[in-house]
């Protein structure tokens, strides 16, 4: 992928059929230790069948709020009592805050599932590496790579090795800070 900045990301709905993309930033600026321990990374991602995972997680996520829409636009139709009785003005009111307070909170569960998997992915790279210096190092130099601009929509972000978009508080991020990762990678 012709992009500046140094990263990775895999795709694919099982090992015999996945792809690793890698941009032209990663083969530039990473050395060849580096760029193994990210090839790694990313197939410890098609090996945990990731993809597949995290694409069921998302379309649960998003039943769960076409459900929610559903129900809260049928409450508008359907509430037939004139407002006389009290239990169901109760049970309305309990029905709307979960109705929209449950998408938000599946969604930040896939987000730390998300997060999961990378923990595990990284785990699993030093397995097949034998070693945690190669992904550590280019974890590093990702963190510090000020050169390159980062562009890729939020809706795609998640499919690479480190989430190349705006700071965010890390319950909203796809991916766990690169300094906790090169933290775990550092303790094995």
């Amino acid at each position: 992928m012709e992009e500046r900045q140094i990263n990775a990301f895999a795709s694919g709905r099982d090992p015999q059929h996945a792809v690793i993309c890698v941009t032209t930033g990663a083969l530039e600026k990473l050395d060849k230790q580096e760029l193994e321990g990210v090839i790694a990374h990313e197939m410890s991602h098609i090996a945990n069948y990731d993809i597949r995972f995290m694409t069921l997680t998302a379309v649960l996520v998003g039943l769960i709020s076409i459900v929610s829409q559903i129900f809260l636009r049928s409450l508008w139709f359907g509430s037939g009592s004139g407002g006389k009785d009290n239990k169901n003005q109760i049970f309305l009111v309990i029905a709307i805050v979960l109705a929209i307070l449950s998408p938000i909170l599946v969604a930040l569960v896939q987000l730390a599932i998300s997060r999961k998997r990378e923990y595990a992915a990284d785990s699993t790279a030093v397995k097949f590496m034998r070693s945690p210096t190669g992904l550590k190092n280019a974890l590093k130099k990702i963190q510090h790579n000020t050169d390159a601009q980062k562009k890729v929509p939020d809706a795609v972000s998640s499919l690479f090795l480190a989430k190349p978009s705006r700071r965010t508080r890390e319950m909203f991020q796809t991916h766990p800070p690169l300094s906790k990762r090169i933290e775990r990678l550092d303790n094995m």
